[in-house]
């Protein structure tokens, strides 16, 4: 099984995940935002996804019959910023992932997509079923893979599962890995730098039509993430069926809401400032699971804000500089 991205934060806890129920997992990174110590399930393997030769030779090598594919930029206020970056990378650079599959023969493929790709929504929750409008660079650029991906498996039978997320959040409850990104862009990471003094925390906007004003999202742990991975790859090839399905919690939390909870567990206020609203930031996203429920068996098993907050504070209580703490 080789992941790509499997140094970062959500292809980390998902090698882990691979790794318990029985896999072979060799993690593809070129550690530009990934790091080497989140490396702990599997054998680690440095390239680019930009170099199709380098993939090709690692499929090869390792034998591998399926890819979990990672390995894109995340930050959506930089993609409307610098779109170009996010198409070079997370377009061209999936598309040559996919090119050394076909090459190797190698036939199954699970992509991290992103709730992102709906853009703004119609109606809350979302379905799979909502139309995919994307509103940012960052959405159309996994939107992108998503719409490529049943012509690849017309021409080449490369079947495929697209995990659309909603807002990864927590730790390792293990505490073996967490969040670490430079320059940080998540909310409950920022909201406990601000408790511990380490960052200043700015809210993008009150005057939202949600009931206190601030944005509402659904949390999903990424441990949980990590588990929908496997039982999205095992499924598909049961049935040899494609498809795509939403992963949170079904239930989401406002800003004020996840500051507060950071506070309670911190023991401590958070001090924060008031900012304009961002860019291709909806008012309200959060998802409807039941297909992920049902087709997957998938139930996430840390589904409130407190137990999400609680291993993302004991991350980063117990690594204050992230993967660099020693």
């Amino acid at each position: 099984m080789l992941v790509t991205g499997g140094a970062g934060y959500i292809g980390s806890h998902a090698a882990k995940a691979l790794s318990r129920a029985g896999y072979r997992v060799v993690v593809f990174d070129n550690l530009v935002a990934g790091h080497r110590e989140a490396v702990r399930y599997g054998e680690l393997v440095e390239g680019d996804i930009a170099d199709t030769g380098a993939v090709r030779a690692a499929l090869k090598r390792t034998g591998a019959f399926a890819v979990m594919h990672f390995a894109a930029f995340l930050d959506v206020g930089e993609s409307v910023r610098d779109p170009l970056r996010y198409y070079r990378n997370n377009v061209v650079g999936a598309l040559g992932v996919l090119e050394a599959m076909v090459a190797e023969s190698v036939g199954y493929f699970v992509f991290s997509s992103t709730c992102a790709t709906y853009g703004e929504p119609i109606e809350t929750p979302i379905a799979e079923t909502q139309p995919q409008k994307p509103i940012t660079a960052y959405g159309e650029s996994k939107l992108a893979i998503e719409r490529a991906l049943p012509y690849v498996e017309r021409a080449h039978g490369l079947r495929s599962v697209a995990l659309r997320y909603f807002n990864a959040a927590g730790a390792d409850p293990d505490g073996e890995m967490g969040e670490d990104h430079t320059p940080e862009i998540h909310l409950i990471p920022r909201a406990i730098q601000a408790a511990t003094g380490a960052a200043e925390l700015q809210v993008f906007g009150d005057d939202y039509p949600t009931p206190d004003g601030t944005c509402l999202r659904d949390y999903v742990h990424v441990t949980d993430l990590g588990d929908a991975h496997v039982k999205a790859l095992e499924a598909m090839v049961e049935t040899g069926t494609s498809s795509a399905y939403n992963l949170g919690t079904g239930h989401p939390h406002s800003v004020r809401e996840v500051i507060d909870t950071v506070a309670r567990m911190a023991g401590r206020p958070v001090p924060w400032t008031l900012a304009p609203r961002r860019p291709g930031d909806p008012a309200v996203l959060y998802a409807t699971p039941h297909k992920a429920q049902a087709e997957l068996r998938w139930t996430p098993r840390f589904p409130d804000l407190d137990s999400i907050v609680r291993t993302a504070w004991e991350w980063h209580r117990t690594h204050p500089r992230g993967y660099a703490t020693r």
